[in-house]
């Protein structure tokens, strides 16, 4: 039965939010739904089933023992939210019944003894039409409908129905259509006010606009817009008293967890180049402030004076580290201040590393040349709406561009992507309805053809995403938002480096690219937080082996002396290693060996470290930790009218403007949030994705031909590419290969990467 069953799209129009983790098949005339979790096979009962299967509600479906804990309260949230829904739908019921004269009529024409006549006259539709139900299975819509008909035809010539079920029949159509109207008359309304101030479009995705949405609509209709001196006065006042209690609060966790600087460097528009000042603890990232350097970027003496104030304005006592830059001159800054301040640590940022070595990937000729090829796929059908449309049909409503962190990350996101899809790809283009598109007449057209029929490109793509998934993955690690990144990063490049070298087996093939490795990596590999943060993270400290053990215990030795200035405290923590070692005392507890795997490091030792006071505040301090500057969106941040006022009151009102709106920004990185799904085109997210989507040769005449509005919506079904567990649990256990942390260089030839392709 299993080959008979045909995967097809779930469409954009199915809104449950549990639609994002099942797939949906035809089996003959039958719709069968497929947890992509424990890919249990439901033959009917429809998304309210699945939803209950993913909440692990016991009761009409059998619960699953795969889904993650985020998904799973999720859908237990939508649970709960039906009955609440439920509840408001009643309300709006008995208001409209009760001011609109159509309940009179209904009675009216109930006593006529004809009621399906009446509901024709007064324009109500079919209460079956709008069903979800009904377009999940349909051999079980059309059974209810014939039964339903049956009935019918039975009860005509004997009792009417009763005017309960009239006002049920009623109530069911009129909620069908009439919150749909508001909302559609809400959303134009926001649509205007939007366009009107040319506001970006993802400002809707804040989730303080869902609030404010609440908030107005729980007022009633009595609501008064504020004022602009409302917005830069009270209001203003009033939120940087909330920001800072909030700032307050991460503060007061510096002195148990410790903080990490970060220096975030960028531009404006105008070409101003400014720095940013954040400290971020795992309770969260607090913006600090922002200066114009502009005309000291390359000054290192400048910009170890700017770095000095804010390890001061923060306090040396709670600083770990200083993450900047990689550049020169923010190292030469970073050495100084380390000599400045003996008990903290410069760091260059690791996401930033781990993009310039997946930069050199991408240079090397081999690579190059297949991602060109598969740019002009992107290219051709990102620009003309009928060739996108049948891409997303056959791609289940996927972007086949997947953007990420960056320009050079998003080539091997997208090309991961792209070999995912590869047999959606193959089908569409030898179907029929390829056959009679227009567009697969035009060279690009052909070019395509002949790329995703290639068997060579596809063999080369698969090499090159076996090569690069391990480094995105350590990318998706250091920048992580939902777990400090000290005691993973480590690991994560050393399981890059082994997976490099496990599937090209000789030497001469794998150290082009641990060459290109090392070479960006070097300061981190001997980095001693980094070598702690391994070290400290049970999970790993209890599976290295051999020779490894010596490598890391230097790092950790490092730390102890830097970041524990009394040495009788460093004394007491030599002897207390001694008990995590050995697994002496709660650390051998099998509970603690349990809870090597599902607790944070951090967290482990402040539940199990209770007997080594010393090196557990030790061990908390570096496992709270970030290893990568934490980016947000900067879009609208008013810091140029900032920089440009010359009234010292209103530069101090924008000054607080900018703290409110960086901080908040910050914040929301760190609230729970739905998975977020980028539309590669939006100008929006153009910036990482420009490469696989702009024409070669744009002309007038072409924008004036393609219909937008034709373009059909794009999924969330996403979720199917996405991993499905946390990065972090990939990591596993073992560590016994001493020439990944040796980092030797052989000198080899990088060309010889270009041999792979005979392979």
């Amino acid at each position: 039965m299993a080959s008979n069953l045909q995967i097809i799209p779930i469409t954009p129009q199915k809104h449950d939010p549990a639609w994002k983790h099942v797939q949906m098949f035809k089996n003959g005339d039958r719709i069968q739904l497929k947890c992509i979790y424990c890919l249990k096979m439901f033959k009917g009962g429809g998304i309210h089933r699945i939803k209950e299967h993913l909440a692990c509600q016991k009761g009409n479906a059998s619960t699953c023992h795969h889904v993650p804990h985020d998904v799973r309260m999720e859908m237990q949230k939508s649970l709960d939210g039906i009955v609440v829904k439920k509840k408001k739908k009643q309300k709006i019921e008995e208001e409209i019944l009760n001011i609109n004269p159509i309940a009179t009529d209904m009675s009216t024409i109930t006593n006529q003894g004809d009621l399906s006549t009446g509901l024709q006259s007064i324009g109500v539709q079919n209460s079956f039409e709008s069903n979800p139900s009904m377009i999940v299975n349909p051999d079980e819509g059309n059974q209810g409908i014939g039964k339903s008909t049956e009935r019918r035809k039975r009860g005509r010539g004997k009792n009417p129905p009763s005017v309960e079920t009239n006002s049920e029949v009623l109530a069911v159509n009129k909620t069908s259509t009439i919150p749909k109207m508001v909302d559609n008359q809400i959303h134009m309304a926001i649509g205007r006010f939007l366009y009107d101030i040319g506001a970006p479009l993802d400002a809707v995705n804040s989730v303080y606009f869902q609030q404010m949405i609440e908030t107005i609509a729980s007022a009633g209709s009595a609501v008064e817009r504020p004022s602009h001196h409302d917005l830069r006065g009270w209001v203003l006042k009033n939120s940087v008293e909330e920001v800072k209690n909030d700032v307050d609060r991460c503060k007061m966790t510096w002195s148990r967890t410790g903080c990490s600087i970060v220096v975030d460097q960028w531009s404006t528009e105008t070409g101003r180049m400014l720095i940013s000042f954040l400290a971020y603890c795992p309770e969260g990232t607090v913006f600090l402030k922002s200066v114009d350097a502009s005309n000291i970027i390359n000054t290192s003496e400048i910009l170890y004076e700017l770095i000095s104030q804010a390890v001061e304005e923060v306090g040396v006592g709670h600083v770990l580290q200083v993450i900047t830059p990689g550049e020169e001159q923010y190292a030469a800054a970073g050495r100084r201040l380390a000599e400045t301040y003996p008990t903290l640590y410069w760091s260059p940022c690791a996401a930033h590393c781990i993009d310039l070595i997946l930069e050199d990937f991408g240079n090397l000729e081999w690579i190059s040349a297949v991602i060109e090829r598969a740019r002009s796929i992107t290219k051709f059908v990102y620009n003309h709406c009928v060739v996108l449309n049948m891409v997303k049909r056959y791609s289940l409503g996927n972007d086949i561009v997947d953007p990420s962190f960056s320009r050079f990350a998003t080539n091997f996101t997208t090309l991961k992507r792209m070999f995912d899809l590869k047999h959606n790809l193959q089908a569409m283009v030898t179907s029929q309805e390829w056959m009679d598109c227009p567009y697969a007449k035009k060279t690009a057209g052909l070019e395509m053809l002949d790329c995703i029929s290639d068997q060579t490109f596809w063999s080369t793509c698969e090499l090159i995403v076996r090569l690069t998934a391990p480094l995105l993955r350590v990318l998706r690690i250091t920048s992580s938002e939902k777990k400090p990144a000290m005691g993973f990063v480590l690991a994560g490049m050393y399981r890059a480096k082994e997976a490099i070298k496990k599937h090209l087996v000789k030497k001469q093939d794998y150290m082009v690219y641990w060459n290109i490795i090392d070479h960006r990596w070097e300061r981190l590999w001997r980095h001693p937080l980094h070598a702690a943060g391994f070290y400290l993270n049970p999970k790993f400290f209890y599976s290295v082996q051999g020779d490894m053990y010596s490598k890391i215990s230097s790092g950790m030795l490092d730390c102890i002396e830097r970041l524990v200035p009394d040495t009788r405290v460093q004394d007491r923590i030599i002897k207390e290693i001694n008990s995590y070692k050995t697994a002496a005392g709660d650390f051998g507890r099998r509970m603690a060996v349990r809870a090597r795997e599902n607790l944070l490091p951090a967290e482990w030792w402040s539940t199990y470290g209770g007997g080594c006071p010393n090196l557990a505040r030790l061990a908390v301090h570096i496992l709270s930790q970030t290893c990568s500057a934490m980016s947000f969106n900067r879009n609208q941040i008013p810091i140029e009218q900032m920089l440009n006022t010359t009234n010292t009151i209103e530069r101090q009102r924008l000054t607080d403007l900018v703290f409110v709106h960086c901080n908040l920004r910050l914040k929301q990185k760190c609230l729970p949030k739905e998975q977020d799904f980028s539309d590669p085109i939006s100008f929006d997210c153009t910036s990482n994705v420009e490469d696989w989507i702009r024409e070669k040769d744009m002309y007038i005449e072409d924008c004036e031909s393609v219909d937008w509005v034709a373009l059909e919506p794009s999924s969330a079904n996403t979720m199917l590419f996405r991993p499905l567990n946390d990065e972090t649990e990939e990591l596993g256990e073992g560590f016994d290969d001493y020439e990944i942390f040796n980092s030797a260089k052989d000198g080899e030839d990088e060309n010889a990467g270009d041999k792979l392709l005979n392979h």
